[in-house]
């Protein structure tokens, strides 16, 4: 997060300018990361990727997460009809191996960032509504809830301050997951030609131009790979220690003498 927001001035170049007197120059001093077909420095590329990547899974995160816990809020807490539609709906999509379901949005709606970012939210929505779905089914039989429901309020603000602040520990670490999937699936979607185009610095888009180039000049698919790896790999240490962290019973068995 910090190299994206000082990406200006941390690339030592401009990530789209071209030098063909400079291409497929391996790792040096001047160019750390080597330069791609086009004369282009990897190392800013890379870092001005990472602006692009988080940008992507922010914006999906939190479409999907505000959808998913409507959703999730919605059925828990409605039940009957309503909890069956929705979940019978979110069982549909969860038939589906994720990146498959975000390829055949893209195919319908057609390629570019904007359309990637709306198929990857879509994909991501059901695990936010199962597990509100989940949290409020628990939350909704307990005294508090009982309480404030004889006292006259509404389901509005039963949802809203009651169930609602009791998910949001489960949502954060599920944001955080979800956060790394998201720049997984982006990635593999401008992979294959359906996300960002060139000369767009894209992890993804940059790995899918680099990989003919893999026997001649692999830096070019190298260094952005290991990027979409650090920061999947970042995110999911980052949700594991947030789950430990905001577990409840692990705090107490801690806190015991």
């Amino acid at each position: 997060m910090v190299v994206a927001a000082l990406a200006p001035l941390l690339a030592p170049f401009d990530p789209l300018a071209q030098d063909l007197y400079q291409r497929l120059r391996p790792p040096s001093l001047e160019h750390p990361m080597g330069t791609d077909e086009f004369g282009r420095d990897i190392l800013s590329r890379v870092i001005h990727g990472s602006r692009i990547s988080l940008r992507i899974g922010g914006i999906c995160i939190g479409i999907s997460l505000t959808l998913g816990t409507a959703l999730g809020l919605a059925a828990g807490y409605r039940g009957g009809l309503t909890d069956t539609l929705i979940m019978r709906l979110v069982d549909m999509m969860l038939a589906f191996p994720s990146i498959l379901l975000a390829i055949a949005i893209v195919a319908v709606i057609g390629p570019g960032i904007d359309n990637v970012m709306v198929a990857v939210s879509i994909v991501l929505i059901p695990q936010f509504a199962r597990l509100v779905r989940a949290q409020v089914l628990t939350l909704r039989e307990l005294a508090y809830v009982e309480a404030a429901r004889a006292l006259g309020a509404g389901h509005l603000r039963i949802v809203a301050f009651s169930l609602l602040p009791n998910c949001v520990a489960p949502l954060i670490v599920q944001t955080s997951l979800s956060l790394a999937t998201a720049i997984l699936d982006a990635a593999g979607l401008s992979f294959l030609g359906l996300g960002a185009q060139p000369p767009t610095p894209e992890w993804g888009a940059m790995l899918n131009s680099g990989r003919e180039l893999l026997l001649k000049a692999p830096w070019v698919m190298t260094f952005p790979g290991l990027a979409i790896f650090a920061v999947a790999l970042a995110l999911n240490l980052v949700g594991d220690g947030l789950r430990d962290a905001l577990d409840p019973r692990r705090t107490a068995l801690l806190a015991a003498p």
